[in-house]
């Protein structure tokens, strides 16, 4: 498993790959999208 620390580089990676203007296929920002949201709730899930 993965650490939080981990989780959170990823996720921020992901979340700037996604805010790029180059990232403008309407396909993968919407994959990118569902696994920064999956990523947040991973996180959440840690601190409930």
């Amino acid at each position: 498993m993965r650490t939080e620390e981990e989780i959170r580089e990823q996720y921020e990676f992901l979340k700037e790959e996604l805010d790029d203007e180059n990232m403008n296929h309407e396909g993968v920002r919407q994959m990118f999208t569902y696994y920064r949201r999956a990523l947040g709730w991973a996180l959440e899930e840690e601190h409930m």
